[in-house]
């Protein structure tokens, strides 16, 4: 079936990426997919746009200025979205699939490891390097998106003012994105070159003057599954809320509704319609629900999966596998606790992710649809610069909390920041992150090569003890 969908897929033979190439990149970029949302974009743009010239650079943020507008991890829904223009709906699956794999067996490993052992320092260290070799790899997705989609001075002006108000103010994301598509939008109406002429719409080209494979290929024509279709849409958003809520319904109605299971689907629903902004943004709800209302944690234990979900690849709203896993293990009823737990994670991670899938199969043929609209280009052309913003805010946040063992509250005035506590300073991790930019913005070393190189310095500083 899957063969038979992949030889009458004509996009694939115009763009030339075959599904099983498409495959291996995927996990590739699964694997790779440390430091967040900033880290993540990174490492797609590195692999997608630069080195395999899949999509273009106006395409991708296109479709990552979508992404931000959406409740969810931005990171996975904008693979979900590449998927799906090379390879329609079976591609989009894999993307997004592939992208939450390797993190989903990482945090089943540690979520077991903590609650049988409550030991998980050699895995730790492991990821101790990988975070520090990701910060270089964030800094210098900043500094590469920031050259291309910051044209001119109004643009750096709306990225700095974006960083201001979300870093130092915790400005209400959505808001953020909405005044920036309203400044762009009036800026293009009154005729302001700044937006007018910042951002196009043809054909993304790189360093080597060459269109990428998706818009070569769409430049010639249109694939079918890219254009709106309301029969499409309406068969995708019944398949997708069967395959979303059919087992949280399935669940309520033979457990009932004050099964840990139940509460378990019901919870992780509702949270994945509110994330915006990313984990941060709601992860305060999260851990004071499940920590005095379902007593499902401890208190401090969402510190515990916060840390499993940044130290392994994937989305940090993966952190509700922890959850609910630990929801399970503790409120297990007639199972072996390990096995209600495993059965906890993933469908904590089941309620979360699939939604992700019925937003963009659903919405990205009509924003395929509109990038030729003039008015809508300039609103994100704004929104871009927004985007520039908050990855510099992720790329800072991450910064702070890797090479800092504590931050500190600021709270004065309208100022709500968590400023590091210069005395609580890791040496370990500013050096290894000093030495991964040396060897990434000097010396030009590969992103592999880099990370490979700071797991075993992590693993070598937590056998000699060095590392605490």
């Amino acid at each position: 079936m899957n063969s038979s969908i992949v030889v009458t897929a004509e996009p694939e033979e115009r763009h030339g990426v075959t599904f099983r190439e498409a495959f291996w990149v995927w996990l590739r970029v699964a694997a790779l997919s440390f430091g967040g949302p900033a880290g993540q974009i990174a490492v797609m743009h590195r692999i997608l746009v630069e080195e395999k010239r899949w999509i273009g650079e106006t395409r991708f943020l296109h479709a990552l200025n979508y992404c931000m507008l959406l409740p969810g991890p931005e990171a996975q829904q904008l693979a979900v979205y590449i998927g799906w223009l090379l390879h329609r709906i079976p591609g989009g699956l894999v993307a997004g699939t592939l992208f939450i794999l390797p993190g989903y067996i990482s945090l089943m490993v540690l979520s077991w490891l903590y609650a049988a052992y409550g030991e998980i320092g050699p895995v730790q260290a492991l990821f101790f390097g990988l975070k520090a070799a990701v910060l270089a790899i964030v800094v210098e997705a900043v500094f590469k998106v920031g050259k291309r989609a910051l044209k001119n001075r109004v643009m750096i002006g709306l990225a700095g003012l974006s960083f201001i108000m979300i870093f130092f103010f915790h400005a209400a994301f959505p808001l953020i994105i909405l005044a920036a598509a309203v400044i762009g939008f009036v800026g293009h109406a009154t005729g302001f070159k700044a937006f007018s002429g910042s951002f196009g719409h043809g054909e993304a080209k790189g360093e080597n003057d060459e269109p990428a494979a998706i818009d070569r290929a769409f430049s010639e024509k249109i694939p079918d599954h890219v254009r709106p279709s309301w029969t499409r849409a309406i068969k995708i958003t019944v398949i997708c809320l069967v395959l979303w809520l059919g087992p949280v319904v399935a669940l309520v109605y033979t457990l009932g509704w004050d099964n840990v299971f139940s509460n378990i689907g019901l919870f992780f629903s509702k949270m994945a319609v509110i994330t915006f902004g990313g984990a941060y943004a709601v992860l305060a709800y999260m851990a004071q629900q499940a920590v005095e209302y379902y007593h499902w944690l401890q208190p401090g234990e969402m510190l515990v999966g916060l840390g499993m979900a940044e130290t392994t690849p994937g989305p940090l709203i993966s952190v509700v596998q922890f959850v609910g896993f630990m929801a399970a293990f503790r409120h297990p009823g007639a199972l072996d606790p390990m096995v209600a737990a495993a059965l906890g994670g993933t469908l904590a991670k089941w309620t979360t992710f699939v939604p992700c899938f019925l937003w963009i199969f659903l919405g990205g043929p009509y924003m395929e649809a509109l990038r030729g609209n003039k008015a809508l280009t300039a609103s994100l052309s704004a929104i871009t610069a927004a985007v520039v913003g908050v990855i510099l805010n992720l790329a800072v946040w991450f910064a702070i909390h890797t090479v800092f063992r504590e931050v500190e509250p600021v709270r004065a005035f309208l100022f709500a920041f968590d400023a590091p506590k210069f005395s609580s300073v890791d040496p370990w991790a500013l050096l290894l992150s000093v030495g991964a930019a040396v060897a990434i913005f000097r010396f030009k070393v590969g992103m592999i090569p880099t990370l490979l190189a700071c797991c075993a310095a992590g693993m070598m500083l937590f056998y000699s003890g060095m590392l605490s």
